[in-house]
């Protein structure tokens, strides 16, 4: 039976109507009015996620930064203290273990974020592969996650958090107080929105949610389920584990050379991807944008030609520019792939249940704030 755990906000959710599912091993919120009223919520004023099913993971000791340098294909000598990053987690043979948003706190201590659904393996694996003098502490449960996403989200942050969390830059990170406690406050998020996410202490986390709820009333502020945070970070182009990335993909294929440091020392996996770019990619993971009535869904194929070029990764129909997007692997051979994006390729169509829905390749994102 699967273990069922609820976050520090799980009442919270209840009082506000959310429904709840299992995802990850937790109970959390789907959605409470609709999707699609969530999903314009954070487009237009501001909204908040619960996204404490997420891990924490912190890397400290005299070696912190040099040992998970070696472990990711990002570069932390790229960024200053205080700052994040993107980057990939791979296998000696260059697969995907997971994508991560790391922080350097200090070249001591560094504090990494993890996909829910891949804490356990992530934690051995980094574990198996840590060397020097650093210590990996699994922090989860002590932490729990609110994401403040939307063109609100800064003013509310700063009424609640203080002028400071107003004003940070993209991709930082500063440790600050609240009633007491010290809250983590990063200019992160899966969204493509402003604002940023809150790593807060359990025993305040409801608190932290009332507050923001009660200081954006103004602002129109309401919260948020995992199907807009999905809708959301699609319109983005970004990646979902288990969806667009795993572990039979590679960072390259999947579009994430732009994270993946070759240059830069050994780090696990950087032979294997090394020897696959040499060799050429067999597929890569695109956007494409289908005109016609009918929602691209993932496993869904891509053709052409009559022929079956690719498959289906992630799709929906966009409630920012209301036709359908998805993200796919499709063969490098197929036209246009090589050059420049909307280009329209003979044929090339999502086959939706048995129904041809013409498809363009786009770049990504597929949505760009105005």
């Amino acid at each position: 039976m699967t273990e069922r755990h609820q976050t520090a906000l799980y009442d919270a959710h209840v009082r506000l109507g959310g429904r709840l599912v299992e995802f990850a091993g937790f109970m959390m919120p789907v959605q409470y009015d609709s999707m699609l009223a969530e999903h314009h919520r954070v487009r237009k004023a501001v909204g908040l996620f619960d996204v404490s099913h997420m891990g924490e993971v912190r890397v400290h000791g005299p070696d912190a930064l040099a040992a998970v340098n070696r472990l990711i294909t990002n570069d932390l000598n790229r960024i200053a203290d205080g700052r994040a990053l993107y980057t990939c987690l791979c296998d000696t043979d260059g697969s995907i273990v997971d994508d991560l948003i790391i922080y350097r706190v200090s070249p001591t201590e560094i504090f990494i974020c993890v996909n829910a659904s891949n804490r356990h393996k992530d934690v051995a694996h980094m574990r198996a592969h840590l060397s020097g003098d650093a210590t990996l502490d699994d922090e989860s449960y002590g932490w729990s996650q609110i994401a403040v996403q939307g063109p609100n989200a800064p003013e509310l942050l700063g009424r609640v958090l203080g002028a400071e969390a107003k004003k940070l830059k993209p991709f930082r990170m500063i440790n600050m107080d609240f009633e007491g406690a010290t809250v983590r406050f990063s200019t992160t998020g899966y969204t493509g929105a402003k604002g940023g996410e809150i790593y807060v202490p359990n025993g305040k986390a409801e608190t932290l949610w009332e507050a923001l709820l009660a200081a954006g009333a103004d602002l129109g502020v309401g919260p948020a389920g995992l199907g807009a945070r999905d809708t959301l970070r699609l319109e983005m182009g970004y990646c979902l584990y288990g969806n667009d990335i795993d572990d039979t993909t590679n960072p390259l294929e999947a579009g994430l050379g732009w994270v993946t440091r070759l240059d830069k020392a050994e780090f696990v996996g950087r032979e294997a991807l090394v020897a696959a770019e040499k060799a050429g990619l067999k597929r890569r993971l695109i956007g494409l944008k289908v005109d016609d009535r009918g929602i691209p869904r993932s496993g869904y194929p891509v053709m052409a030609g009559g022929v079956q070029v690719g498959v289906v990764t992630s799709g929906t129909q966009s409630p920012s520019l209301g036709h359908g997007i998805a993200l796919a692997y499709v063969d490098v051979a197929v036209a246009g792939l090589s050059g420049l994006p909307e280009t329209p390729i003979a044929d090339l169509a999502v086959d939706c249940r048995g129904r041809l829905k013409p498809a363009t390749i786009v770049s990504l994102p597929f949505y760009a704030e105005s």
